[in-house]
Protein backbone atom coordinates (compact mmCIF):
# COMPACT_ATOMS: atom_id res chain seq x y z
CA UNK A 1 0.00 0.00 0.00
CA UNK A 2 2.89 2.39 0.78
CA UNK A 3 4.15 1.90 -2.78
CA UNK A 4 0.74 2.78 -4.23
CA UNK A 5 0.51 5.93 -2.10
CA UNK A 6 3.98 6.92 -3.27
CA UNK A 7 2.96 6.38 -6.89
CA UNK A 8 -0.02 8.70 -6.44
CA UNK A 9 2.27 11.38 -5.03
CA UNK A 10 4.58 10.95 -8.00
CA UNK A 11 1.58 11.25 -10.30
CA UNK A 12 0.73 14.59 -8.76
CA UNK A 13 4.25 15.89 -9.21
CA UNK A 14 4.48 14.59 -12.77
CA UNK A 15 1.17 16.03 -13.92
CA UNK A 16 1.92 19.47 -12.47
CA UNK A 17 5.23 19.50 -14.33
CA UNK A 18 3.53 18.32 -17.52
CA UNK A 19 0.90 21.03 -17.35
CA UNK A 20 3.70 23.54 -17.06
CA UNK A 21 5.46 22.35 -20.19
CA UNK A 22 4.26 20.77 -23.39
CA UNK A 23 6.37 18.46 -25.52
CA UNK A 24 7.06 19.43 -29.10
CA UNK A 25 7.76 17.08 -31.95
CA UNK A 26 11.47 16.64 -31.23
CA UNK A 27 10.95 15.70 -27.60
CA UNK A 28 11.95 19.02 -26.05
CA UNK A 29 9.59 21.06 -23.91
CA UNK A 30 8.16 24.52 -24.20
CA UNK A 31 6.51 26.34 -21.30
CA UNK A 32 3.24 28.21 -21.61
CA UNK A 33 2.00 30.71 -19.08
CA UNK A 34 -1.03 32.92 -18.90
CA UNK A 35 -2.91 35.18 -16.56
CA UNK A 36 -3.89 33.63 -13.25
CA UNK A 37 -7.65 33.31 -12.96
CA UNK A 38 -9.33 31.86 -9.89
CA UNK A 39 -12.77 32.32 -11.50
CA UNK A 40 -12.93 30.00 -14.47
CA UNK A 41 -15.96 29.37 -16.65
CA UNK A 42 -15.70 25.66 -17.45
CA UNK A 43 -17.75 23.53 -19.83
CA UNK A 44 -17.62 19.75 -19.89
CA UNK A 45 -18.76 18.30 -23.21
CA UNK A 46 -19.71 14.63 -23.18
CA UNK A 47 -21.52 12.28 -25.49
CA UNK A 48 -23.77 10.49 -25.44
CA UNK A 49 -24.29 9.38 -21.85
CA UNK A 50 -23.86 12.68 -19.98
CA UNK A 51 -22.02 13.39 -16.75
CA UNK A 52 -24.13 11.09 -14.58
CA UNK A 53 -23.20 7.83 -16.33
CA UNK A 54 -21.73 6.29 -13.14
CA UNK A 55 -18.55 5.70 -15.12
CA UNK A 56 -16.17 7.56 -17.44
CA UNK A 57 -17.88 10.94 -17.84
CA UNK A 58 -18.88 11.12 -14.20
CA UNK A 59 -15.32 10.60 -12.96
CA UNK A 60 -14.08 13.46 -15.15
CA UNK A 61 -16.96 15.63 -13.91
CA UNK A 62 -16.06 14.78 -10.31
CA UNK A 63 -12.57 16.16 -10.95
CA UNK A 64 -14.12 19.46 -12.03
CA UNK A 65 -16.42 19.49 -8.98
CA UNK A 66 -13.41 18.93 -6.72
CA UNK A 67 -11.72 21.93 -8.34
CA UNK A 68 -14.84 24.05 -7.74
CA UNK A 69 -14.76 23.23 -4.03
CA UNK A 70 -11.45 25.07 -3.71
CA UNK A 71 -12.37 27.72 -6.31
CA UNK A 72 -15.95 28.73 -5.46
CA UNK A 73 -15.88 31.61 -7.94
CA UNK A 74 -15.58 29.14 -10.83
CA UNK A 75 -18.51 27.49 -12.57
CA UNK A 76 -19.13 24.40 -14.68
CA UNK A 77 -21.74 23.80 -17.38
CA UNK A 78 -22.37 20.24 -18.61
CA UNK A 79 -23.01 20.03 -22.36
CA UNK A 80 -24.34 16.70 -23.61
CA UNK A 81 -24.11 15.65 -27.27
CA UNK A 82 -26.48 12.73 -27.39
CA UNK A 83 -25.61 10.97 -30.67
CA UNK A 84 -21.95 10.09 -30.16
CA UNK A 85 -21.30 11.06 -33.78
CA UNK A 86 -17.83 12.55 -34.28
CA UNK A 87 -18.98 15.47 -36.43
CA UNK A 88 -21.79 16.28 -34.01
CA UNK A 89 -19.38 16.14 -31.07
CA UNK A 90 -17.05 18.65 -32.70
CA UNK A 91 -19.98 20.86 -33.62
CA UNK A 92 -21.07 20.86 -29.97
CA UNK A 93 -17.65 22.20 -28.99
CA UNK A 94 -17.57 24.78 -31.79
CA UNK A 95 -21.00 26.08 -30.76
CA UNK A 96 -19.81 27.05 -27.26
CA UNK A 97 -16.11 27.68 -27.72
CA UNK A 98 -16.19 31.45 -27.16
CA UNK A 99 -18.41 31.21 -24.06
CA UNK A 100 -15.93 29.52 -21.72
CA UNK A 101 -12.38 29.76 -20.41
CA UNK A 102 -11.83 26.01 -20.28
CA UNK A 103 -13.54 23.23 -22.23
CA UNK A 104 -13.16 19.65 -21.04
CA UNK A 105 -13.85 17.08 -23.76
CA UNK A 106 -14.65 13.48 -22.81
CA UNK A 107 -13.67 10.76 -25.23
CA UNK A 108 -12.15 9.70 -28.52
CA UNK A 109 -14.89 11.36 -30.58
CA UNK A 110 -13.39 14.75 -29.66
CA UNK A 111 -9.95 14.04 -31.14
CA UNK A 112 -10.64 16.44 -34.01
CA UNK A 113 -10.79 19.55 -31.79
CA UNK A 114 -7.29 20.59 -32.90
CA UNK A 115 -8.53 23.04 -35.54
CA UNK A 116 -11.05 24.58 -33.11
CA UNK A 117 -8.33 25.04 -30.51
CA UNK A 118 -5.87 26.57 -32.97
CA UNK A 119 -8.53 29.08 -34.05
CA UNK A 120 -9.23 29.98 -30.41
CA UNK A 121 -5.78 30.23 -28.79
CA UNK A 122 -7.06 31.94 -25.64
CA UNK A 123 -9.31 29.03 -24.72
CA UNK A 124 -7.82 26.14 -22.76
CA UNK A 125 -8.86 22.60 -23.66
CA UNK A 126 -8.56 19.42 -21.63
CA UNK A 127 -9.00 16.31 -23.77
CA UNK A 128 -9.47 13.00 -21.97
CA UNK A 129 -8.98 9.57 -23.58
CA UNK A 130 -7.59 10.80 -26.90
CA UNK A 131 -4.81 12.84 -28.42
CA UNK A 132 -5.79 15.63 -30.83
CA UNK A 133 -5.57 14.95 -34.53
CA UNK A 134 -5.49 17.03 -37.68
CA UNK A 135 -7.93 16.84 -40.61
CA UNK A 136 -6.07 13.77 -41.93
CA UNK A 137 -6.29 11.93 -38.63
CA UNK A 138 -2.63 12.44 -37.73
CA UNK A 139 -1.77 13.00 -34.07
CA UNK A 140 -0.71 16.57 -33.30
CA UNK A 141 0.23 18.61 -30.26
CA UNK A 142 -1.45 21.97 -29.74
CA UNK A 143 -0.33 24.66 -27.31
CA UNK A 144 -3.74 25.11 -25.71
CA UNK A 145 -4.78 21.43 -25.53
CA UNK A 146 -3.63 19.25 -22.66
CA UNK A 147 -4.56 15.70 -23.70
CA UNK A 148 -4.40 12.81 -21.29
CA UNK A 149 -4.74 9.17 -22.25
CA UNK A 150 -4.57 6.25 -19.88
CA UNK A 151 -3.13 2.79 -20.32
CA UNK A 152 -6.53 1.10 -20.00
CA UNK A 153 -4.93 -2.20 -20.92
CA UNK A 154 -3.28 -2.18 -17.50
CA UNK A 155 -6.56 -1.76 -15.61
CA UNK A 156 -8.15 -4.29 -17.96
CA UNK A 157 -5.33 -6.71 -17.15
CA UNK A 158 -6.19 -6.55 -13.44
CA UNK A 159 -9.87 -7.12 -14.30
CA UNK A 160 -8.94 -10.17 -16.37
CA UNK A 161 -6.84 -11.58 -13.57
CA UNK A 162 -9.65 -11.02 -11.06
CA UNK A 163 -12.18 -12.75 -13.32
CA UNK A 164 -9.93 -15.72 -14.08
CA UNK A 165 -8.95 -16.22 -10.45
CA UNK A 166 -12.50 -15.96 -9.09
CA UNK A 167 -14.66 -17.68 -11.73
CA UNK A 168 -16.52 -20.81 -10.68
CA UNK A 169 -17.84 -21.76 -14.12
CA UNK A 170 -14.53 -21.28 -15.93
CA UNK A 171 -16.18 -18.84 -18.36
CA UNK A 172 -15.71 -15.05 -18.26
CA UNK A 173 -16.36 -12.17 -20.64
CA UNK A 174 -15.67 -8.52 -21.35
CA UNK A 175 -18.35 -6.24 -22.83
CA UNK A 176 -17.50 -2.91 -24.45
CA UNK A 177 -19.35 0.07 -25.90
CA UNK A 178 -17.68 1.18 -29.14
CA UNK A 179 -14.31 -0.08 -30.44
CA UNK A 180 -12.49 3.18 -29.86
CA UNK A 181 -8.84 2.67 -28.80
CA UNK A 182 -9.57 3.09 -25.10
CA UNK A 183 -12.26 0.39 -25.22
CA UNK A 184 -10.11 -2.00 -27.27
CA UNK A 185 -7.35 -1.42 -24.71
CA UNK A 186 -9.68 -2.56 -21.92
CA UNK A 187 -10.68 -5.62 -23.95
CA UNK A 188 -7.12 -6.60 -24.85
CA UNK A 189 -5.89 -6.02 -21.31
CA UNK A 190 -8.66 -8.21 -19.92
CA UNK A 191 -7.80 -10.98 -22.35
CA UNK A 192 -4.12 -10.75 -21.40
CA UNK A 193 -4.99 -10.93 -17.70
CA UNK A 194 -6.96 -14.13 -18.26
CA UNK A 195 -4.13 -15.58 -20.34
CA UNK A 196 -1.61 -14.71 -17.61
CA UNK A 197 -3.65 -16.50 -14.95
CA UNK A 198 -4.23 -19.52 -17.16
CA UNK A 199 -0.51 -19.95 -17.76
CA UNK A 200 0.76 -19.08 -14.28
CA UNK A 201 -1.97 -20.89 -12.33
CA UNK A 202 -2.56 -23.87 -14.63
CA UNK A 203 -6.15 -22.85 -15.31
CA UNK A 204 -8.23 -23.16 -18.48
CA UNK A 205 -10.58 -20.20 -18.16
CA UNK A 206 -12.49 -19.46 -21.37
CA UNK A 207 -13.20 -15.94 -22.64
CA UNK A 208 -16.66 -16.04 -24.24
CA UNK A 209 -17.39 -13.93 -27.30
CA UNK A 210 -20.64 -13.53 -29.23
CA UNK A 211 -19.71 -13.42 -32.95
CA UNK A 212 -22.63 -11.15 -33.82
CA UNK A 213 -21.25 -8.48 -31.46
CA UNK A 214 -17.62 -8.51 -32.64
CA UNK A 215 -16.02 -5.06 -32.77
CA UNK A 216 -14.30 -3.18 -35.57
CA UNK A 217 -11.68 -0.67 -34.46
CA UNK A 218 -10.98 2.77 -35.93
CA UNK A 219 -8.75 1.26 -38.64
CA UNK A 220 -11.46 -1.19 -39.72
CA UNK A 221 -9.77 -4.20 -38.14
CA UNK A 222 -11.87 -6.91 -36.52
CA UNK A 223 -10.98 -7.00 -32.81
CA UNK A 224 -13.57 -9.57 -31.74
CA UNK A 225 -14.96 -9.11 -28.25
CA UNK A 226 -18.53 -8.18 -27.35
CA UNK A 227 -19.39 -4.65 -28.49
CA UNK A 228 -22.77 -3.08 -27.81
CA UNK A 229 -22.15 -0.44 -30.49
CA UNK A 230 -23.05 2.43 -28.18
CA UNK A 231 -22.16 3.89 -24.80
CA UNK A 232 -25.81 4.71 -24.06
CA UNK A 233 -27.87 1.73 -25.28
CA UNK A 234 -28.91 0.16 -21.98
CA UNK A 235 -31.33 -2.31 -23.54
CA UNK A 236 -28.72 -3.79 -25.90
CA UNK A 237 -26.34 -3.97 -22.98
CA UNK A 238 -28.89 -6.09 -21.15
CA UNK A 239 -29.36 -8.30 -24.23
CA UNK A 240 -25.61 -8.90 -24.49
CA UNK A 241 -25.31 -9.57 -20.77
CA UNK A 242 -28.14 -12.11 -20.82
CA UNK A 243 -26.69 -13.86 -23.86
CA UNK A 244 -23.30 -14.25 -22.18
CA UNK A 245 -24.87 -15.55 -18.99
CA UNK A 246 -26.82 -18.07 -21.07
CA UNK A 247 -23.44 -19.29 -22.39
CA UNK A 248 -22.35 -20.04 -18.82
CA UNK A 249 -20.36 -16.86 -18.07
CA UNK A 250 -20.32 -16.07 -14.35
CA UNK A 251 -18.10 -12.95 -14.30
CA UNK A 252 -18.51 -10.04 -16.74
CA UNK A 253 -16.30 -6.98 -17.04
CA UNK A 254 -18.18 -4.13 -18.75
CA UNK A 255 -16.47 -1.04 -20.18
CA UNK A 256 -19.45 0.52 -21.91
CA UNK A 257 -20.50 3.73 -20.18
CA UNK A 258 -24.21 3.92 -19.41
CA UNK A 259 -24.81 0.91 -21.68
CA UNK A 260 -22.84 -1.09 -19.13
CA UNK A 261 -25.67 -0.59 -16.65
CA UNK A 262 -27.76 -2.84 -18.90
CA UNK A 263 -25.12 -5.55 -18.49
CA UNK A 264 -25.22 -4.94 -14.75
CA UNK A 265 -29.01 -5.35 -14.77
CA UNK A 266 -28.61 -8.72 -16.49
CA UNK A 267 -26.09 -9.79 -13.84
CA UNK A 268 -28.46 -8.81 -11.04
CA UNK A 269 -31.14 -11.02 -12.59
CA UNK A 270 -29.05 -14.17 -12.12
CA UNK A 271 -27.73 -15.67 -8.90
CA UNK A 272 -24.06 -16.61 -8.92
CA UNK A 273 -22.97 -14.07 -11.54
CA UNK A 274 -20.59 -11.22 -10.70
CA UNK A 275 -19.75 -7.90 -12.38
CA UNK A 276 -16.49 -5.95 -12.65
CA UNK A 277 -16.94 -2.19 -12.82
CA UNK A 278 -14.92 0.23 -14.92
CA UNK A 279 -13.24 3.65 -14.73
CA UNK A 280 -14.48 4.35 -11.19
CA UNK A 281 -15.30 2.33 -8.07
CA UNK A 282 -18.78 1.05 -8.96
CA UNK A 283 -19.39 -0.90 -5.77
CA UNK A 284 -22.37 1.22 -4.74
CA UNK A 285 -24.10 0.42 -8.05
CA UNK A 286 -23.91 -3.30 -7.34
CA UNK A 287 -26.48 -3.62 -4.56
CA UNK A 288 -29.42 -5.89 -5.33
CA UNK A 289 -31.48 -6.34 -2.20
CA UNK A 290 -29.22 -7.73 0.49
CA UNK A 291 -26.42 -8.74 -1.89
CA UNK A 292 -23.84 -6.90 -3.96
CA UNK A 293 -22.73 -8.23 -7.37
CA UNK A 294 -19.59 -6.08 -7.83
CA UNK A 295 -16.46 -8.23 -7.64
CA UNK A 296 -14.09 -5.25 -8.07
CA UNK A 297 -13.65 -2.31 -10.43
CA UNK A 298 -10.90 -1.54 -12.95
CA UNK A 299 -10.11 2.14 -12.51
CA UNK A 300 -8.48 5.11 -14.20
CA UNK A 301 -7.70 8.00 -11.86
CA UNK A 302 -9.13 10.66 -14.16
CA UNK A 303 -10.73 12.93 -11.59
CA UNK A 304 -7.50 13.85 -9.83
CA UNK A 305 -5.61 14.39 -13.09
CA UNK A 306 -8.36 16.70 -14.37
CA UNK A 307 -8.40 18.60 -11.09
CA UNK A 308 -4.62 19.09 -11.16
CA UNK A 309 -4.77 20.44 -14.71
CA UNK A 310 -7.49 22.93 -13.74
CA UNK A 311 -5.37 24.01 -10.76
CA UNK A 312 -2.49 24.73 -13.15
CA UNK A 313 -4.78 26.84 -15.34
CA UNK A 314 -6.09 28.75 -12.31
CA UNK A 315 -2.58 29.85 -11.31
CA UNK A 316 -1.74 30.87 -14.89
CA UNK A 317 0.67 28.03 -15.61
CA UNK A 318 -0.59 25.74 -18.36
CA UNK A 319 0.96 24.02 -21.34
CA UNK A 320 -0.33 21.81 -24.09
CA UNK A 321 0.92 18.26 -24.41
CA UNK A 322 -0.07 14.67 -25.09
CA UNK A 323 0.56 12.40 -22.11
CA UNK A 324 -0.21 8.73 -21.43
CA UNK A 325 -0.67 7.98 -17.74
CA UNK A 326 0.12 4.49 -16.44
CA UNK A 327 0.41 2.26 -13.41
CA UNK A 328 3.82 3.72 -12.51
CA UNK A 329 2.12 7.03 -11.64
CA UNK A 330 -0.85 5.44 -9.89
CA UNK A 331 -3.17 6.40 -12.76
CA UNK A 332 -4.40 2.87 -13.52
CA UNK A 333 -5.35 0.06 -11.18
CA UNK A 334 -8.18 -1.83 -9.54
CA UNK A 335 -10.21 -1.57 -6.33
CA UNK A 336 -8.87 -3.64 -3.46
CA UNK A 337 -9.98 -1.45 -0.56
CA UNK A 338 -11.69 -3.32 2.25
CA UNK A 339 -15.45 -3.25 1.93
CA UNK A 340 -15.34 -2.11 -1.71
CA UNK A 341 -14.65 -5.47 -3.39
CA UNK A 342 -15.38 -9.17 -3.00
CA UNK A 343 -12.03 -10.59 -4.03
CA UNK A 344 -10.35 -13.25 -1.92
CA UNK A 345 -7.17 -12.35 -0.06
CA UNK A 346 -5.26 -14.78 -2.29
CA UNK A 347 -6.55 -13.08 -5.44
CA UNK A 348 -5.58 -9.62 -4.16
CA UNK A 349 -2.11 -10.90 -3.31
CA UNK A 350 -1.63 -12.28 -6.83
CA UNK A 351 -2.94 -9.14 -8.55
CA UNK A 352 -0.77 -6.92 -6.36
CA UNK A 353 2.26 -8.98 -7.33
CA UNK A 354 1.38 -8.49 -11.00
CA UNK A 355 0.87 -4.77 -10.32
CA UNK A 356 4.56 -4.52 -9.43
CA UNK A 357 5.53 -6.44 -12.57
CA UNK A 358 3.58 -3.97 -14.70
CA UNK A 359 5.25 -1.10 -12.88
CA UNK A 360 8.69 -2.54 -13.60
CA UNK A 361 7.85 -3.27 -17.24
CA UNK A 362 8.15 -7.04 -16.89
CA UNK A 363 4.50 -7.29 -17.94
CA UNK A 364 3.27 -5.18 -20.87
CA UNK A 365 -0.33 -6.05 -21.83
CA UNK A 366 -1.58 -5.83 -25.40
CA UNK A 367 -3.19 -2.58 -26.52
CA UNK A 368 -4.95 -1.44 -29.67
CA UNK A 369 -1.84 0.15 -31.15
CA UNK A 370 1.21 -1.02 -29.17
CA UNK A 371 2.13 -3.83 -31.56
CA UNK A 372 1.05 -6.55 -29.13
CA UNK A 373 -2.09 -8.65 -29.45
CA UNK A 374 -3.63 -10.91 -26.80
CA UNK A 375 -2.45 -13.90 -28.84
CA UNK A 376 1.15 -12.66 -28.99
CA UNK A 377 1.22 -11.37 -25.41
CA UNK A 378 3.98 -12.75 -23.21
CA UNK A 379 6.00 -11.51 -20.24
CA UNK A 380 9.37 -11.76 -18.57
CA UNK A 381 9.45 -14.89 -16.44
Amino acid sequence: MRKKILSLILASVMLLSMTACGRNGNGSTTGTTGNADENLKIAIVSSPAGVDDHSFNEDIYNGILAFLESHPGSTVTPVQETTGDTAASLAAVADIVTDYDVIVCCGFQFAGIADIAIQNPNIKFILVDSFPSDANGNEVEVDNIFAMCFAEQESGFFAGMAAALETKSGKVAVVNGVAYPSNVNYQYGFECGVKYVNETEGKHVEIVELPSYAGTDVTGADVGGNYIGSFADIETGKVVGRALIAEGVDIIFAAAGTAGSGVLDAVKETNGVMFIGVDIDQYDDGFDGDRNVILTSAIKVMHSDVEKTLNAIAVGFFGGGNVTLRVDTGSTGYVNAEGRNQLSAATIEKIDAAYELLRSGDIVPAANFNGITPDSFTWKH
